[in-house]
């Protein structure tokens, strides 16, 4: 049975924010609804609006983001759909149950890892990867194409040539959903494709954290080695010792 909502005094709310705008938080080069929906959706996933907490109405959101009515209505039905929020006449918007929010969403998946509890959010990647990455390097190994296998090594060397954080990451980012392709396997392709926030966030945190980059950076070069020599046995192995790895930094992190 569905919850009723219920109206919720919350941290962040309209109350404590009338008249501040965004704040500096427009989105560059978006529209004025999707910077409203990103601000909205982050206070969401954050936990300032908890669920089943009916939101202020039109009105009320107009005047605290000094916005459209228009606007408004454009950025809850965006948050809609991304499940997020339910609506019914006479009452309003409400958030729906955290199990219920399209946690594959690009926008949603960026809100997730910005929000405080980020060791949460470090767990459920490493979880997701624990689950596909080391069977799907294997069938990297056993069905990459040459022209797959030039990407992921060229994803790797860009690794370890990186002159910043910001590039090594991307490069990281992609050599993992280059093997992803690689696989063969068409399901694997498009999550790839959705996590791609997830993995960027969670790589920017891991290698600010990783004092031994020389060492991480050896434990992809053998993922590479493995999948280009079509050993997949060894390959998974790889893969297992480089998420131990990860999941050791983040302990620390932790700590």
């Amino acid at each position: 049975m569905r919850r009723k909502p219920h109206n919720t005094s919350v941290p962040g709310s309209v109350q404590s924010d009338r008249g501040k705008g965004f704040g500096g938080s427009l989105v560059a080069g978006a529209s004025v609804h999707a910077s409203l929906a990103n601000e909205i959706g982050a206070r969401i996933v954050r936990g300032d609006y908890p669920p089943g907490t009916i939101l202020p109405n039109e009105a009320k959101w107009s005047e605290t983001f000094d916005v459209s009515r228009s606007a408004v209505r454009e950025a809850i039905k965006m948050l809609m759909a991304k499940s997020l929020l339910s609506s019914r006449p006479k009452v309003g918007s409400w958030v729906e149950p955290r199990e219920r929010w399209n946690l594959l969403d690009r926008d949603v998946l960026s809100w997730y890892a910005s929000a405080p509890d980020r060791e949460a959010f470090l767990r459920t990647v490493q979880e997701f990867r624990h689950i596909i990455e080391p069977e799907a390097t294997a069938l990297a190994a056993e069905r990459r194409s040459d022209e797959q296998m030039e990407e992921i090594s060229a994803a790797c060397r860009e690794m370890g040539e990186a002159s910043s954080l910001a590039i090594r990451t991307q490069a990281d980012t992609r050599f993992h959903l280059a093997i992803l392709r690689a696989s063969g396997n068409e399901l694997l392709v498009p999550l790839g494709v959705l996590i791609e926030s997830a993995l960027n966030n969670l790589f920017v945190v891991v290698t600010r954290e990783t004092a031994d980059v020389h060492h991480a950076q050896k434990l992809h070069e053998a993922i590479e080695r493995n999948v280009r020599l079509k050993r997949p046995d060894a390959a998974r192995a790889a893969v297992r010792k480089l998420l131990a790895n990860t999941d050791e930094v983040i302990g620390r992190d932790r700590r």
